[in-house]
């Protein structure tokens, strides 16, 4: 099994990994900008959007999925870009495969163990879901802000809710393996150093990438760069899209580094 994917654009190839619950289609905006310089790949990692369905939720296995997956494309190497969980994706391919990644650029996510469970209320409102038919997308969203009180994660979400050939609505994501795989997501396995050039991008009012962080991200990734976005949270491709994609621009051109 494969996963999904897509691309567009001429030049080196660039592979773009999206967060949790989201599918290739989250860094649209991104992909848009660099396939102005860059063929740019589009995935949907396991257990979302259009790919298969499994109970390996950890980096190794995601890992493995994407780097199967340029095998199948051809990919002797490639230029990495993941956000959130995709960024932890791609970091394991770039500590596990150094070889196949060229350049690493990593969004708002830092390479340790995060021992607070942010997604509690998400899964709640997810699991409420299914618990009934949903005959339309309003009923989901009516649903889901019961609990999920940011109306900006309901509308997030609702991106991977699909009408079936039996006229109701269901979840691209699967929820049941992303539940019970969550301690994994938001765990950490230190796979070795990557030493290649690497960028991590913080969004300045998030708490994904904090001061105490700065010392396994230097062990681990020895060659890395930081630029924070001003006034931006955890999504900050979806604010300041421009920004976001002239900061990696800026680091992955030979003739601007």
């Amino acid at each position: 099994m494969l996963l999904n994917g897509k691309s567009r654009g001429e030049g080196s190839p660039l592979v773009l990994i999206h967060g949790l619950f989201g599918d290739l289609d989250n860094l649209g905006g991104l992909a848009k900008t660099l396939s102005e310089h860059f063929c740019v790949y589009q995935i949907d990692l396991p257990n979302h959007g259009r790919s298969y369905h499994t109970q390996d939720t950890n980096y190794r296995s995601q890992s493995d999925a994407v780097v199967a997956w340029m095998d199948a494309q051809q990919l002797e190497s490639a230029i990495i870009v993941g956000h959130s969980m995709g960024g932890k994706v791609a970091m394991a391919v770039a500590q596990r495969f150094p070889e196949r990644v060229e350049q690493l650029v990593v969004m708002d996510i830092a390479p340790v163990d995060y021992q607070v469970n942010r997604h509690d209320n998400v899964f709640k409102a997810l699991h409420q879901t299914q618990r009934v038919t949903l005959e339309s997308r309003q009923q989901a969203q009516t649903m889901m802000n019961e609990t999920i009180e940011n109306p900006g994660v309901s509308q997030f979400l609702l991106k991977s809710l699909y009408k079936t050939d039996h006229g109701h609505y269901a979840w691209r994501f699967n929820i049941d393996n992303l539940y019970h795989g969550y301690r994994d997501i938001m765990g950490w396995t230190d796979f070795g150093q990557y030493a290649g050039p690497t960028l991590f991008v913080k969004g300045q009012n998030s708490e994904y990438i904090l001061p105490d962080h700065r010392e396994a991200i230097t062990a681990q990734f020895p060659h890395s760069k930081a630029h924070m976005v001003a006034g931006t949270g955890h999504w900050l491709h979806a604010e300041k899209p421009a920004v976001v994609a002239n900061v990696i621009e800026r680091f992955l051109m030979p003739s601007e580094r």
